[in-house]
Order: structure tokens, then sequence, then C-alpha cells
């Protein structure tokens, strides 16, 4: 019918709406007609996700570390310095105390970003270079190219 315009929505009940207007309408009137979830064909993926779960909650750590930018700095700093960097070192970049530095650190570490090692009273940090490696990889995994 010319002029005939189909909506199809979930209603806030999860009800099935299929709406139906009209020349009808615009004299204020509308249809509406209810279906049930059997009535319309649903829209699903035909393929299953390639990403083990084991793996995904691995790649879902790395992301995580990475979501906050006083880790990214951390990260790009010592990605910039070839030697290890003193966490007092650190500290002196950033506007933060050493404690929240510290856990930003084990946070990275925990990940295998970075890696540490004790010299006497101090810590030192440096880039995983290995893991680095890994993260283009992972996210080609993840979007699946």
């Amino acid at each position: 019918m010319r002029g005939t315009y189909s909506l199809t929505f979930v209603d806030e009940w999860e009800t099935l709406v299929f709406m139906e207007t009209s020349a009808a309408e615009r004299a204020g009137m509308k249809r509406t007609r209810r279906l049930n979830a059997e009535d319309v064909a649903c829209c699903r993926t035909a393929i299953a996700p390639k990403l083990p779960r084991s793996r995904a909650r691995e790649y879902a750590g790395w992301f995580k570390a990475l979501s906050d930018p006083t880790r990214i700095r951390i990260l790009n700093l010592l990605a910039a310095n070839r030697d290890p960097v003193c966490v007092c070192d650190i500290v002196k970049h950033f506007p933060i105390g050493q404690p929240t530095i510290s856990h930003h650190l084990k946070i990275l570490r925990d990940t295998c970003f970075i890696q540490s090692e004790r010299r006497g009273t101090f810590t030192y940090y440096r880039v995983n270079r290995n893991c680095l490696a890994e993260f283009p990889g992972a996210a080609r995994l993840i979007m699946d190219v």
C-alpha cells in the first residue's frame, strides 16, 4: 500500500512490537500490533568466536592494564630509555606520589609489559620487549584480520 510505513522494535517490557502507519496516522490514528518473538525471525551470527576464553581473558588483562593514561605514559617513558629506569626517576616525571607510581608499575609488571630488578634498595624497571612484540599479533587475533 502506498504511503504505508512499518517499524519493528522491542519495547521496555522486551515485547516485540510491529507498528504500521499510513495515511490514517496523519489523521491522528495509529494501528499497532504486538507480535511474539516467534513471529519474527531473529538475526543471529553464523560464526562463533574463534578466540578461546583463556586467551580472551589474557588479552582483556592487557587492555585493562593499558586503560589508564598514567600507565600509558609510564610505558612510554620506559620505552624511550634503553637502560632500566629507577622508580625514583620515574616519579620525577609525574605529578603523583611514589606509592601511586608503584601501584601503576605493579599492574604493568603483573601483565608482563615491564620487568623489574632490585639493585640494593632501589627497583629498576624496563620494557619487556617480548611482550610488546606480541601485542600487534593479539590485536590481529581479536579483530580476526
